[in-house]
């Protein structure tokens, strides 16, 4: 199975915007890009909402055929562990291997002696294209790097071959993730991870680094655009190299994860997808409950209320939504309106402060950060939250196609 060239997580956490979401991808190929829709929902997000992974495969079979959609899609077992992985194997065609927990932990000395053995072709000097400068290894980097990082690329072998021993060979998708690493890798550091991913036996067709920069949920991207941009060109170089030295798949590209709304990065992306005619994946999970929040206040009514009913609830649960995500957050609580000001709001004042439009006044990331974790919040209220999605489905779905249309895929992907 193929990961196609350009290709986007689309995360939907209760499952009603299948369609909408398919339709943005619609759009991009009738501009001439062809984009695969990956649906793609971590445990974490089934354990809380209370929805098994056969529902994530049910939502995007439907969409594709109510949207008479004849190219790839996938599901995405989104940052999965030996520990659950079983109950996604049968509706995943695509899987995203966490290994944080073995990131700098040390593994056995003789593991590490053979990799470093295995890496000494590597010493010295190399160039790649793509990195202005030479890159020097020695052993000793060698055994560093192995040290940080050989432990969790032996975990995602133990990962990847318990899924093909269930799926079969060449049958899914595998995506390694090291993006949660506490620094940035450098060029060096992903070539020794892309050599270990190689020798574990791993197939990978994405791998998710991590780049400079804070990586919030759901708003911009906080950090130096152009060394991002530069350790983002880096690492292509770095991939086309790992693929031609140690036979990794050809199609291995680049996975950006918390992709979603960090608009001051997407013109350096594209810059680079088209220099040096690379893929990408584009992980925006979580957008689209955002978009369904600004279409229910946008309906008013009881639309409104419900919204304006789970960011005051939030509120008085704000420890215990922010703890999950503490890393990937940076909310300034006196910045936060009242729940009593947010209840005199009209559906326009909620969804200007909800919707990433930094133009806009009225727009508040703390606010759109705060409910970005809220969802569990309306999993609590059943059917009264399901309900109001179906019943403002059609103002809902224009927020959720225009998103991800007009603010990620344009400017990411089209010319």
């Amino acid at each position: 199975m193929i990961l196609q060239k350009y290709s986007m997580g689309i995360g939907d956490r209760f499952a009603h915007q299948g369609r909408a979401q398919l339709e943005a991808i619609i759009k991009a190929k009738q501009c001439g890009v062809d984009v695969a829709p990956v649906w793609n929902k971590s445990h974490r997000e089934h354990t809380i909402i209370g929805t098994k992974p056969a529902s994530v495969r049910t939502e995007a079979d439907r969409a594709v055929r109510d949207g008479c959609w004849d190219g790839a899609y996938h599901v995405d077992a989104d940052h999965i562990n030996l520990s659950n992985v079983d109950m996604f194997i049968e509706s995943s065609d695509f899987f995203t291997l966490d290994v944080a927990d073995s990131i700098g932990k040390a593994t056995g000395p003789d593991d590490l002696n053979g990799f470093v053995k295995r890496c000494s072709d590597l010493t010295g000097t190399i160039d790649i294209d793509g990195i202005d400068r030479k890159l020097e290894i020695t052993r000793d980097d060698i055994r560093r790097i192995g040290s940080k990082f050989l432990l969790a690329v032996k975990e995602a072998g133990r990962i990847y071959r318990h899924i093909e021993s269930r799926k079969g060979v060449d049958n899914f998708i595998t995506e390694v993730s090291v993006d949660e690493s506490e620094q940035a890798q450098s060029p060096v550091e992903l070539l020794l991870i892309l050599a270990a991913v190689a020798q574990e036996g791993i197939p990978a067709q994405t791998i998710a680094p991590k780049f400079t920069g804070r990586f919030n949920k759901g708003v911009d991207y906080v950090g130096d655009v152009g060394q991002f941009a530069r350790e983002f060109n880096e690492d292509i170089g770095v991939i086309r190299f790992a693929v031609d030295r140690f036979g990794l798949p050809d199609n291995l590209k680049l996975s950006v994860h918390s992709g979603s709304d960090k608009f001051s990065i997407y013109a350096p992306i594209r810059r680079a997808l088209k220099e040096f005619d690379a893929g990408m994946h584009l992980k925006t999970a979580g957008t689209t409950w955002l978009e369904e929040l600004i279409g229910l206040a946008m309906a008013g009514d009881d639309g409104l209320q419900i919204a304006k009913d789970i960011y005051a609830r939030a509120m008085k649960q704000c420890d215990e939504l922010c703890k999950p995500y503490a890393t990937v957050i940076d909310i300034d609580r006196d910045r936060l309106p009242s729940p009593g000001e947010v209840a005199d709001w009209d559906g326009q004042t909620f969804a200007a402060a909800l919707r990433h439009d930094q133009s806009c006044e009225c727009y508040n990331l703390h606010f759109r950060q705060m409910l970005h974790l809220s969802y569990k919040i309306a999993a609590k209220m059943g059917r009264r939250f399901t309900g109001a999605l179906k019943d403002h489905s059609d103002t809902i779905a224009t927020c959720v196609t225009g998103n991800l249309f007009e603010r990620h895929i344009k400017p990411v992907f089209v010319d």
